[in-house]
């Protein structure tokens, strides 16, 4: 046995005292698209925009935003024309790419909602309850086949200093059972598990991209008009109308709703409020039976670890019953200059630090080989969940910023969309989230340079017990930091 024995370690620790051979072993034949993208569900793609066209409204993004926007406004009035364009495919970029947790959260979690909007934070608890509640039923309501599990999340501690917090949060939450080390183990067997809650009311589980196709097949159903590989090049407007010219055409819309999220906003003053910053994940080949008895793991839930750079993992069944574990995380990588590009989806070295982790995590998997590994662009704001904006008198609508929890509080934000576009009053278009913008990040090379202070910080207190540098605390009092 080539990994480490004994009482929990560091994750650097584990990295360095697994072996190479065992990470090209776990590696070799790795596929490199996304796992969820390959499934056979996957549709033909529907044909591009040629010639000009008109709509009430118009949406630009084809991932979970601008899907649950479509659709929701047709739900509200269904004589009301909507169009949605793509530059790709539907669920092509991080929606098709996420591990597929769906979490009520719509501010990255209890304690950067309480940082960022301590006066309205427990009502978005509240709404984010709501939300995700929503999605459920219109999962079921539409029968939308999406691999739909209802069995939470487990949050477990590493390191020893880690298990108070758990228990703080079990106290402070009655339906959410903490369990100590040999009891987590249970549930789930690792030897660097030190304790757990497991949070049963605050997530479920999806096949991100089969979410996305579902729900692509209901706007369709209820009669939008989609069309992809047709990207939106420019917006201009006249006193009556917005319109968005394409690489083969024009659509005019009484109303323009953005959901472009990473990709740049047609917007120019939307830019600097976000940056792309890739995550990674490996998916492995089918366990043996004997590999699923030596885990257990046998209620099926999601499971995240409580460091600042955290690991997330979760099961999934393929489609010829082969049950798999999906482990990603831990680093957010930025490249220089804001870009989005396709090579970035590979990145080798963080996909052996991933391997490591794994091997450590679960040592009684060692020899199981990743069938695939990939990456994907995330839109991060400085607050770490979304934001709003609107322009064109009302006319146009933007929603950006999920930073990793897009796939349940999309559904949200596509609401305030809506809410805004209508030029009524809402609770929604009332609540400081909506009004508030994140702190822009800096231009080039100050953002890069940031991102670096950020990560290396964040290093240095996850190899500290958890406490925070000096920059760090310069970056929270200023509404930059993170803690969720």
């Amino acid at each position: 046995m080539s990994t480490i024995k004994g009482t929990p370690v560091s994750f650097d620790l584990i990295e360095a005292n697994i072996p190479d051979s065992v990470i090209d072993a776990s590696l070799s034949g790795t596929d490199h698209s996304p796992y969820w993208l390959q499934h056979p569900d996957r549709p033909a793609a529907l044909p591009a925009l040629e010639g000009n066209i008109s709509t009430d409204l118009l949406v630009v993004g084809g991932g979970y935003t601008g899907l649950w926007t479509a659709l929701q406004a047709k739900e509200a009035d269904p004589a009301r024309e909507v169009v949605l364009i793509d530059a790709e495919t539907i669920g092509w970029a991080a929606s098709g790419r996420n591990g597929g947790f769906c979490e009520a959260s719509l501010v990255h979690g209890e304690s950067n909602g309480e940082t960022h909007l301590p006066k309205e934070n427990a009502r978005l608890t509240e709404l984010g309850h709501e939300n995700l509640a929503g999605i459920t039923e219109t999962i079921r309501k539409y029968n939308i086949d999406c691999d739909l599990w209802e069995t939470g999340v487990l949050n477990v501690a590493t390191e020893k200093h880690q298990v108070e917090s758990l228990k703080e949060e079990a106290e402070a939450n009655p339906g959410m059972p903490f369990l100590d080390t040999d009891e987590v183990r249970t549930h789930i067997n690792s030897p660097i598990f030190e304790g757990g809650n497991w949070d049963k009311d605050s997530a479920v589980l999806v096949h991100p991209a089969k979410l996305a196709w579902g729900l692509r097949r209901v706007c369709l159903e209820l009669g939008v008009k989609i069309f992809e590989h047709t990207k939106g090049e420019a917006l201009e407007s006249t006193d009556a109308t917005i319109t968005v010219r394409t690489g083969a055409g024009t659509i005019t819309a009484q109303r323009v709703a953005l959901a472009t999220n990473v990709f740049p906003s047609l917007l120019k003053r939307h830019r600097l409020h976000t940056i792309p910053v890739y995550d990674y994940a490996l998916m492995t080949e089918p366990l043996t039976e004997e590999q699923r008895n030596a885990i257990g793991w046998h209620n099926n839930t999601g499971l995240a670890d409580m460091n600042n750079r955290f690991h997330y993992s979760r099961p999934t069944i393929d489609e010829n019953g082969g049950w798999r574990i999906l482990f990603g995380g831990y680093d957010a990588v930025y490249h220089y200059g804001r870009t989005v590009k396709p090579e970035y989806d590979n990145h080798p070295e963080t996909f052996r630090k991933l391997a490591a982790h794994f091997v450590g995590t679960f040592p009684q998997l060692e020899g199981i080989k990743f069938s695939h590994a990939w990456g994907g662009a995330i839109d991060t704001c400085s607050r770490f969940f979304a934001f709003f904006d609107t322009s064109h008198h009302g006319r146009v609508a933007y929603c950006a910023g999920f930073t990793g929890l897009g796939v349940g509080a999309t559904r949200f934000g596509a609401r305030v969309m809506l809410d805004l576009l209508s030029g009524q009053t809402t609770e929604l278009t009332e609540l400081e989230m909506v009004k508030k913008k994140p702190i822009p990040f800096p231009p080039e090379p100050v953002a890069w340079m940031g991102v670096k202070l950020m990560t290396n910080g964040l290093v240095k207190a996850d190899r500290n017990e958890g406490k925070r540098g000096p920059f760090l605390k310069v970056m929270d009092a200023v509404g930059m930091g993170f803690d969720s």
